[in-house]
């Protein structure tokens, strides 16, 4: 009867440390969680100072939580570096050296072929200032496609040219973000789907 109740206890106490053990352990991971989850939410706070030296509470979001607006501002960023342009042929340079950076070869090509067609060359004899003014992009997430509606200023000695634009392509998203490119994003297959004159009106001679 002894070793009988000697038997039990040693089984209850084996029960009793088993249950401590696995008890300790699951609260031991709990609190490792929220140890970690509180200290991954406190990374993605932060204050800044503003010019009164005020402290604000920023907190960091995800990059997909406003990816439209960075694609759209992608988009006119690359549209208003290659279609505003003076009459200056290190500007000019200057201006598709940067628009390069956007865009993939199909932006080399249309480059290269408006320059074969002696288009850069125009707007530097006629002392040309064009300007480009965005009507809308229409974005479509899933397939990371773009349409660009816009409509271009071409200003010259003696006449004022507005034109309709219209271009499409892809999007990609790059690793990581750069000083020539600040959104991470690279335009793919673009193209010119329509450049036709909206108004022409001539300017006085005198």
């Amino acid at each position: 009867m002894i070793i009988k109740n000697i038997e039990a206890k040693v089984r209850l106490a084996t029960f009793l440390s088993a249950g401590s053990f696995i008890l300790t352990a699951l609260i031991v991971l709990m609190v490792s969680f929220f140890a970690y989850k509180q200290v991954s939410d406190a990374r993605k706070t932060v204050y800044v100072l503003d010019a009164n030296s005020v402290p604000l509470l920023a907190r960091q979001t995800s990059v997909q939580l406003n990816r439209a607006a960075e694609y759209r501002s992608h988009i006119n960023l690359f549209h208003g570096l290659f279609f505003s342009l003076t009459p200056d042929d290190k500007y000019i340079e200057y201006q598709m050296k940067r628009a390069m950076y956007l865009v993939d070869e199909s932006g080399a090509l249309q480059y290269n072929n408006l320059k074969e067609k002696g288009f850069f060359n125009s707007i530097l004899s006629s002392s040309a200032v064009l300007t480009i003014q965005t009507d809308s992009v229409v974005i479509d997430e899933a397939r990371k496609y773009f349409r660009y509606y816009g409509r271009q200023k071409i200003d010259r000695r003696s006449s004022t040219i507005i034109r309709s634009l219209v271009t499409e392509g892809y999007l990609k998203d790059l690793e990581t973000r750069s000083d020539n490119n600040p959104h991470a994003v690279l335009i793919t297959r673009w193209k010119t789907l329509e450049n036709k004159d909206l108004e022409n009106v001539q300017k006085n001679s005198f």
